[in-house]
């Protein structure tokens, strides 16, 4: 069921279309949190570390289609608004092709640079090989995280977020169900949950493209659509490449970090494993609040709706702000207990180092919420450059000091904790600072 979010009461409106995104989202981080959960649990920490490091490498790579995907999204909405029937169509043949090549573009290079890319995260020679084996299965999943992302951005466009989640729900049962058997009674190890998550993902993907082409079928490109017209590529190319910059940007510092980490050991590196999939799971609903936000504000903008969004604008940030300080209570406060659901309570030290860092991310999430409801703003009034200068103000703070920080016998591995509050919120800072001078300008160009 499609959803116009220019009409109805805002907040309800917003909380409706954001909880399957959400739901979704959370049953999509439970791929690799079944990995990590399982593998901690059956083979021990060294596989822990491994296939945790590998989650950044794979979060960082899947951000690229995301960002593509979500900037394609940002024209279906704006076209979907304006009641662009054609426009919207034209646009969705031209991204199609275009993410399609650039997947089996990345998707080849991966596999040609896996060794490379492996020393630059500087791993382990402990859990190389592990590591190794499990990327080598993951990877042949790309192109399914693509698919996924694609027609789920582009239901979500419509207002129809419940689809992408009844798919991502299959999906994890299964990966979950696969990853027992996989690991726990065939022994196939780290290749065995890669094997598991790499069908899951393809369930997914393949699933919801056949159930969109079959349930929508007024969104399929006619012959006068299906060309690859300047314009609409020069478009879809700016929002769809910047908001993939701003995507990539944020996940590769997130990866350099990954590469500092790595460089303190394999307890450091098990419990920012675990620790990650609890930060992740903790300002999930704030992120995909920020995304429901950046449609209704496209629909609006192409349905011309100022003072809609005007008035969207101030329900999204008191929502985004109360729910990060709710989770923030709870994060700190249970930081030991959420813990122990990926590690053995024997192992005291890598319990200790994901604490630390829990407790300094937990207490800021309001950092990150706020940060997410602006990149979903500028994403939607056409200014997708802006939310690149965020990112790279947040990650680029993030990974300077992290590197400073943790250099300091004094501050060490908790150096690299504190450096992401601090940019969440100097990136929070600019991005209000630019508002307040560009209000008018970016309310204007409605007209």
């Amino acid at each position: 069921m499609n959803q116009d979010l220019t009409k109805g009461p805002i907040a309800r409106t917003l909380l409706l279309f954001a909880l399957p995104m959400t739901l979704g989202n959370m049953l999509q981080q439970l791929y690799n949190v079944a990995d990590t959960l399982i593998v901690g649990r059956f083979l021990g920490p060294d596989a822990l570390a491994a296939v945790g490091s590998a989650y950044t490498l794979m979060t960082f790579l899947t951000s690229i289609f995301l960002g593509l995907c979500m900037g394609s999204g940002a024209i279906f909405s704006i076209r979907y608004g304006a009641k662009d029937e054609d426009g919207l169509k034209s646009s969705i043949f031209v991204s199609f092709v275009m993410i399609a090549v650039l997947t089996c573009a990345i998707n080849v290079l991966v596999f040609l640079f896996i060794d490379p890319i492996m020393a630059f995260l500087r791993v382990p020679d402990g859990v190389y090989g592990m590591m190794r084996s499990y990327l080598w299965v993951i990877f042949t999943g790309l192109f399914a995280t693509f698919l996924y992302n694609y027609f789920a951005s582009l239901l979500r466009a419509l207002g129809n977020s419940v689809a992408p989640l009844m798919f991502l729900a299959l999906s994890a049962m299964l990966n979950i169900v696969l990853d027992l058997v996989f690991v726990v009674v065939f022994h196939w190890g780290v290749e065995g949950a890669a094997g598991a998550t790499v069908l899951s993902q393809y369930l997914s993907g393949v699933g919801l493209g056949l159930y969109t082409i079959a349930h929508f079928p007024g969104l399929k490109p006619e012959k006068r659509h299906r060309r690859l017209s300047r314009n609409i590529l020069k478009e879809i190319s700016q929002f769809s490449v910047l908001t993939c910059v701003q995507q990539s940007v944020m996940n590769f510092g997130i990866l350099m970090v990954q590469g500092l980490v790595n460089s303190f050991g394999t307890a450091v590196m098990a419990a920012f494993a675990a620790a990650v999939k609890i930060d992740s799971f903790a300002y999930m609903p704030v992120q995909d609040f920020g995304n429901a936000f950046s449609t209704f504000v496209a629909q609006n903008y192409g349905a011309k709706k100022e003072e809609r969004i005007r008035t969207g604008i101030r329900t999204a940030g008191a929502v985004a702000v109360g729910f990060s300080l709710f989770v923030s209570a709870l994060v700190f406060l249970f930081a030991r207990p959420l813990m122990t659901i990926f590690v053995d309570g024997s192992q005291t030290e890598i319990i200790s180092i994901g604490v630390g860092y829990l407790r300094v991310e937990g207490a800021f999430y309001c950092g990150i919420g706020v940060l997410f409801l602006l990149y979903g703003f500028y994403r939607a009034v056409k200014k997708p450059g802006m939310s690149v200068v965020l990112t790279v103000i947040s990650l680029g703070t993030r990974v300077v000091l992290a590197y400073l920080l943790s250099a300091i016998p004094a501050f060490g591995v908790l150096g690299i904790w504190w450096s992401v509050p601090i940019g969440w919120f100097l990136a929070d800072a600019a991005g209000l600072i630019y508002f307040q001078i560009r209000k008018k300008n970016l309310m204007d160009s409605l007209g």
